[in-house]
């Protein structure tokens, strides 16, 4: 079968790999669509936390059964969304039902191969049922899913106001999911079209230049007393330094992002407002469900989010653009015909 392989930082190769044989408790997929995500661009530079090479990358992936294995609720043919997270169901916090930091986690694409191959075999348990969904939705489920974590880490009041820090896909994630949960948003990037992308398909209340005096602008938005939630998705070290000052007295801030590097902080400045700090790590199947069910419902949208296209031979010599700012790429897509 058709594989392609990140063989070091700046280097994808196609390959020929043998098909895999199910185990017991697993079924053979086929691999129809894969999200690129900021992991894949990241690993791709040699930036990415957590990461050996040669490795096979992809963890957004939408999915089709071909064996079921000894399933009783998949069938051949069976659209599915893969939960790429793959724990050990016995540390402590797998005992707590936070499988998303399990002790030995391997995330497909980082600590073990993804889905840039045609087929995979994987637990029947990683297999999520996707009727009613487009190969599009569910290969960005995933991707939406550490957005919905993230605010149910948060857990938001009604009509509360919260900044989006980075509006890339897991920021888009974020917006919505927040939205979702009754909060007021205001959208934060140096990118102006990305938040025209925020002002105009999530209708978000809000924006603001992060290069353009932000914590006045912030001031000026919510009447002196900035967002009482700071979600900080760009995963750049500089911005979530920042970040601290855009949260209100009492208020919290969310790492949804990771930067392979040591952050400081003004302990006084965190101190004197009584700072909540908390990480975002992945996201829980129930999570993955939530999305799942919320795109059912209408509730999530995925207009204009996937920005380019690729099939898969030529993803590779497409890849270097993606890394592109001024491609104005939101979300890339591979399809596997």
């Amino acid at each position: 079968m058709k594989t392609i392989t990140c063989q070091k930082p700046g280097e994808l190769t196609l390959i020929e790999t043998k098909m895999p044989e199910p185990k017991q408790g697993e079924a053979l997929v086929r691999i129809r669509n894969i999200g690129i995500c900021g992991t894949d661009l990241h690993a791709y530079k040699g930036r990415q936390p957590f990461f050996e090479y040669p490795r096979i990358l992809g963890h957004e992936l939408a999915a089709e059964v071909v064996d079921s294995g000894n399933s009783a609720r998949l069938n051949p043919g069976d659209p599915v969304v893969i939960n790429p997270y793959l724990n050990c169901g016995r540390c402590i916090a797998c005992r707590r039902g936070k499988g998303n930091c399990c002790q030995s986690l391997q995330v497909m694409g980082v600590h073990c191969d993804g889905g840039m191959r045609e087929f995979l075999a994987l637990p029947t348990e990683n297999l999520l049922p996707a009727d009613g969904l487009s190969l599009d939705q569910m290969a960005t489920v995933e991707c939406l899913a550490i957005g919905a974590h993230a605010v149910r880490r948060a857990e938001l009041a009604p009509e509360e106001t919260v900044a989006v820090v980075g509006t890339g896909p897991i920021g888009i994630g974020v917006i919505q999911f927040a939205r979702k949960a009754g909060a007021r948003i205001i959208a934060m990037d140096i990118q102006e079209e990305r938040l025209k992308y925020c002002r105009n398909i999530l209708e978000v209340e809000a924006t603001v230049n992060a290069l353009e005096k932000p914590v006045e602008a912030l001031l000026d938005l919510t009447g002196g007393d900035k967002p009482t939630t700071v979600f900080e998705a760009t995963g750049n070290k500089a911005s979530m330094e920042q970040a601290f000052q855009y949260v209100s007295h009492g208020g919290q801030l969310v790492f949804v992002g990771l930067v392979k590097d040591q952050l400081s902080i003004d302990n006084p400045h965190f101190h004197k407002h009584e700072l909540t700090l908390k990480s975002s790590r992945n996201s829980t199947p129930d999570d993955l469900r939530h999305v799942i069910d919320s795109m059912r419902e209408g509730g999530i949208t995925t207009s204009k989010f996937i920005t380019h296209r690729s099939n898969f031979e030529e993803m590779i010599g497409q890849f270097d653009s993606w890394l592109l700012p001024e491609t104005g790429v939101i979300k890339a897509m591979v399809e596997i015909a």
